[in-house]
């Protein structure tokens, strides 16, 4: 499996990894405690995205690490505002959850400089990638690297289905051995059996088919909420660009609380921007998922929400 996913993301993404570059996890949740409990001690500090994603807050606090949000803005992560003494940064930069931008080039190319001048390792958690819809590919910060700063994470769990539970961790070779003994003491090793048939499932072909294909449905899910809400919501809701993900996300100058408790009321399923990155600073807004919703009940859905909004 490890061949596999290094030949994998190689062909995808462009990323330089071998069979021993790899580590298989149980997801990326597994990968970042491997990596708080190889790099740091507790009482260091971490820098994430904010707003961002819960659990690797969640997961960095478990371990007694410091960790401060970093704002964002439409090139993604601000590091221009990391601590001095952080001493690894988690980013998101192929598509910021959940804003849904990717980082610009300048950015990624100053948090690499900002890495290697601080010592500070880089995490980047290449969050749906595999489905981008348009414009240039986002190139990893892996592949800008050229100091070993950064540990790229990836997970099977968007691509397939949740339950798969199998990510993979691509470190660089100097921390390779404390984290392949990291992960022993954790627990072994994933489930053989689905490692084995993940591992098929990508030398036969059958993950890049599967991959197009659902490429070809999210886009077309995608543009239709885009345009809608772009069309339909002007002067109630400004959606964040994005071309890739399985959601959007919309700024409000309403309630967004009082507005997704209208469309639950009504029916339509939505969040807030602040009950999914759960941070109550979080800018007012809406986040539209789209990953399990065939084309026609995303209308029926923006329908409902439309009522549920005019009171606002």
């Amino acid at each position: 499996l490890r061949a596999a996913i290094a030949r994998h993301v190689g062909v995808s993404r462009g990323i330089r990894a071998s069979a021993d570059d790899v580590i298989v996890t149980s997801g990326i949740q597994q990968a970042l405690d491997l990596v708080g409990r190889v790099l740091l001690q507790p009482g260091d500090r971490v820098a994430v995205e904010r707003p961002g994603y819960p659990p690797a807050r969640m997961l960095f606090r478990s371990l007694g690490l410091r960790v401060t949000g970093v704002p964002v803005d439409a090139e993604g992560l601000r590091v221009d505002a990391l601590p001095e003494d952080a001493r690894a940064v988690y980013v998101t930069p192929s598509h910021q959850f959940p804003l849904g931008m990717p980082m610009s080039l300048a950015r990624r190319t100053a948090l690499l400089t900002w890495a290697g001048r601080h010592g500070a390792a880089v995490i980047e958690d290449d969050y749906d990638s595999e489905f981008r819809f348009g414009g240039r590919p986002i190139e990893p910060l892996q592949n800008l690297d050229r100091n070993g700063l950064v540990l790229y994470t990836g997970s099977f769990s968007k691509v397939l289905v949740p339950r798969t539970r199998i990510g993979f961790l691509v470190a660089p070779a100097s921390l390779r051995a404390a984290l392949t003994a990291a992960r022993f003491v954790t627990d072994w090793h994933s489930p053989l059996p689905t490692q084995a048939v993940l591992a098929r499932f990508i030398d036969e072909g059958a993950l890049a088919r599967h991959v197009r294909r659902m490429r070809q449905e999210y886009e077309s899910r995608h543009a239709l909420l885009m345009a809608t809400l772009r069309r339909e919501f002007a002067g109630r809701l400004d959606p964040v660009p994005s071309t890739a993900g399985l959601h959007i996300s919309a700024f409000t100058a309403a309630d967004p609380e009082a507005a997704a408790e209208r469309a639950r009321a009504a029916g339509a399923q939505v969040h807030t921007l602040a009950e999914v990155a759960m941070d109550p600073g979080t800018r007012p807004g809406l986040a539209f998922g789209y990953g399990a919703i065939p084309a026609g009940r995303i209308r029926e859905g923006l329908a409902r929400l439309s009522d549920a909004l005019s009171p606002i």
